[in-house]
């Protein structure tokens, strides 16, 4: 039913609407019974959807969703937005933004308008006051609303404005003053300043948020399946209050700006349960800080979401079932290695098999196996960790990485000894994998006898299905990538981004990895037993059926899952 002059819309309790995002998956029956019990012992009459949101329980859009369908009322987005603003001239910027309301359209003399909030009367009979016609409503997210009333009817005024609005902030005082520092990071602005540049991380799909300071600039960026894009930043003389607050979070020493420090911040919000590894290193004009969004309820650990075919998912699942022996991911840093082994880890954590990890930092918390956070400054590494664990009788060890000869060592005699070791390295390619370990001083023949193969990969953008664009290659473009298969099947098709409102313009969502395995075979043994070069061993393992990164990320792109200049950004080949 609509909302209008002629009727509101029925109230529906608090508890009738828990149990409504209950049932939808929203909300746990524990966090509801919280709520519920919170509002009643304190008083409290806020309305529970906003209650919800402030607290982290719930994301505004599951709260749109389920006010559009309890009210039958439809709900719009930033699609059914207008590009001109109108009764610019009846209502003010201030009322539409407290209200988080957004007038539509005029249609059959009725106002149009989308509400955050549809059982706010009072705010319907503003409007109808002030325009002299009866109010129609639509239901939308009240972060969407806010920025369609910035951009329509602001000025230039943005939610970081508004909160940054009456601050004050002497430099100076700040960059003396410990004492006086702290407190300005617990100040309200401050503290809603920090949670709105991680909220906006999140609503973005971000994994990483950059913030940088500068001599006259204060830099925030986030990495955005993959590549750093600006956002909105506060101004400079908030640099240190920023940072400050971040490492009280953080619990690191906001006094010590002189060395780098880590930490890990634990928060809810938009209903999920997120990890946040916090990272500072001291550069000239302070401290740049980056934090990595981890959230633990959305990471898929199955092959198929990380983009392995079933011939990949074969091959690997071949090499997991191999009692003993090393298995090793190799690619740079943010190339999914970390969730590669996870998703092995989890394949192999049975009720008969004890499972212990060595990692720094722990990513995500698994559930029945065991993990160790390497502290170096208390003398707990890679090599002393891996020492003890052995003692432990486990059958699967995980090693975070292979930082040195001593730790590679340990880890190949754990694996002679009836291990199934699994661990990460950086080198460019699986076949460099081999090579480097010899380089290490890792000896021939225990390298053999221990190894049973090395997993390469890469993250490529995946383009998004609601706006990607086909397209015919020139024949000249498709010989010169080398494409598979292009003399015997002609190409005749490959796709590549547009940009829409599902993917935020980019014309991406998400990514998937390409990958190749190296599996050890009697001829790789005994190359490795000659310390043949990477391009030899390559050429000896494509020549028994290795697929490189190359050529899965060009079969991702032949069936339209990534673009092919995607394959060339990431691959070496290229």
């Amino acid at each position: 039913m609509n909302l209008s002059s002629e009727g509101t819309s029925p109230v529906v309790d608090a508890q009738a609407f828990g149990e409504a995002l209950v049932a939808a998956g929203c909300l746990s029956e524990n966090d509801l019974s919280r709520v519920i019990q919170m509002r009643e012992s304190s008083g409290d009459d806020t309305p529970i959807a906003s209650l919800l949101i402030r607290l982290g329980l719930v994301s505004e859009t599951d709260i749109a969703n389920q006010l559009s369908s309890l009210y039958e009322i439809p709900l719009v987005n930033s699609r059914d937005f207008p590009t001109d603003a109108i009764l610019q001239d009846q209502i003010s910027y201030r009322f539409l933004k407290e209200n988080h309301v957004l007038p539509l359209f005029e249609e059959d003399g009725k106002i149009v308008i989308a509400m955050a909030d549809p059982q706010d009367s009072f705010t319907v009979a503003a409007i109808e006051e002030a325009s002299g016609q009866p109010v129609s409503c639509r239901v939308g997210v009240a972060t969407e609303l806010d920025n369609a009333v910035e951009r329509l009817y602001g000025e230039g005024h943005s939610k970081m404005g508004d909160i940054l609005a009456g601050v004050e902030a002497d430099e100076k005082a700040l960059e003396q003053d410990i004492e006086q520092l702290k407190d300005m990071a617990s100040e309200a602005p401050v503290i809603r300043l920090v949670n709105l540049i991680i909220q906006r991380a999140v609503e973005a799909r971000a994994s990483d948020i950059h913030i940088e300071p500068f001599e006259n600039w204060l830099k925030v960026r986030y990495r955005i399946d993959g590549v750093l894009q600006d956002g909105e930043a506060p101004p400079v003389n908030m640099s240190p209050a920023v940072i400050s607050r971040i490492k009280i979070m953080a619990k690191l020493n906001i006094a010590e700006r002189r060395l780098p420090q880590d930490g890990r911040i634990e928060m809810r919000l938009q209903g999920k349960d997120l990890d946040i590894r916090v990272s500072t290193v001291p550069t000239m004009h302070g401290e740049s800080v980056v934090l990595r969004l981890l959230d633990r309820e959305t990471v898929a650990l199955d092959f198929d979401s990380l983009g392995m075919d079933d011939d990949l998912k074969a091959q690997l699942n071949s090499i997991l079932t191999i009692p003993h022996g090393m298995l090793i991911v190799t690619g740079p840093t943010g190339s999914g290695k970390t969730t590669t082994l996870y998703t092995a880890l989890s394949q192999l954590n049975t009720e008969q098999s004890k499972l212990i990890t060595v990692e720094d930092p722990v990513e995500y918390q698994l559930e029945g196996i065991n993990q160790i956070q390497v502290k170096s400054s208390i003398g707990l590494t890679f090599a002393s960790a891996l020492r003890s664990i052995v003692r432990q009788d486990p059958d699967v060890i995980m090693v975070g990485e292979m930082r040195d000869l001593e730790t590679a060592r340990i880890c190949v005699q754990s694996a002679l000894t009836g291990h199934i070791v699994l661990s990460t390295l950086h080198t460019n390619d699986a076949a460099s994998s081999v090579t480097r370990l010899l380089e290490m001083g890792v000896e021939d023949y225990l390298l053999t006898s221990t190894l049973n193969g090395v997993i390469g990969q890469r993250l490529v953008r995946r383009l998004c299905p609601h706006c990607r664009e086909a397209y015919e290659p020139l024949p000249e473009i498709v010989e010169e990538l080398g494409l598979k298969g292009a003399k015997e099947h002609p190409i005749t098709r490959l796709y590549h981004p547009k940009g829409c409102e599902h993917c935020g313009g980019s014309g991406y969502h998400g990514r998937i990895a390409i990958t190749e395995i190296l599996s050890m075979n009697d001829e790789i043994r005994r190359l490795v037993l000659q310390h043949a070069d990477a391009g030899v061993l390559l050429q000896a393992a494509r020549a028994s059926g290795m697929r490189t990164m190359y050529e899965d990320g060009c079969r991702k792109a032949l069936a339209g899952m990534t673009s092919i200049e995607e394959v060339i950004r990431v691959t070496q080949e290229a």
